[in-house]
């Protein structure tokens, strides 16, 4: 039986989750990116910026050297990565700049999100290339995932 794109969706949101759940192990932040190309995963990563002392080791920014690594092409066409928060500007302009189809997210980021939230990066016609947007897949757990993570760093536990 053939899968929906909504059941496709959600199986590699679920890869992304997978991946948040080791930066949080890790000490960081808790996004996971996955990037699929005709039905195969070639970039998984997770945020790495405490391990890395890097501000740029973004899940999206290390998957996309996967990906582009395997390809072998800057060109990502034909790709789709999900990640597990929207996007900030970096990731999104980094996206667009990376020729990606397509763009499946998790739980939107009122503070930092730039695919929709704050900003729309991604689709602004005044760029050279737009990503198709699919949010909210697997939305609660994405946030879930998120605010267990900050509840824990809070002094008293957020009680």
């Amino acid at each position: 039986m053939e899968q929906t794109q909504s059941q496709i969706d959600e199986r590699y949101m679920r890869l992304a989750i997978d991946a948040a759940h080791i930066a949080e192990e890790n000490g960081d932040v808790p996004i996971g990116a996955v990037i699929v190309y005709q039905d195969q995963v070639i970039g998984r990563a997770y945020n790495q910026r405490e391990q890395l002392t890097d501000p740029t080791a973004h899940a999206e920014i290390v998957a996309l050297t996967q990906a582009a690594t395997f390809i072998e092409s800057w060109r990502l066409h034909g790709c789709t990565i999900y990640v597990t928060l929207e996007p900030c500007p970096m990731c999104a302009g980094a996206l667009v700049l990376g020729r990606l189809d397509r763009l499946v997210y998790g739980c939107t980021d009122p503070k930092a999100g730039a695919c929709g939230s704050l900003y729309d990066i991604v689709r602004d016609e005044r760029l050279n290339h737009r990503l198709e947007v699919t949010p909210g897949v697997l939305a609660d757990p994405c946030a879930k995932l998120l605010q267990d993570f900050f509840r824990k760093r809070r002094p008293n536990n957020g009680a």
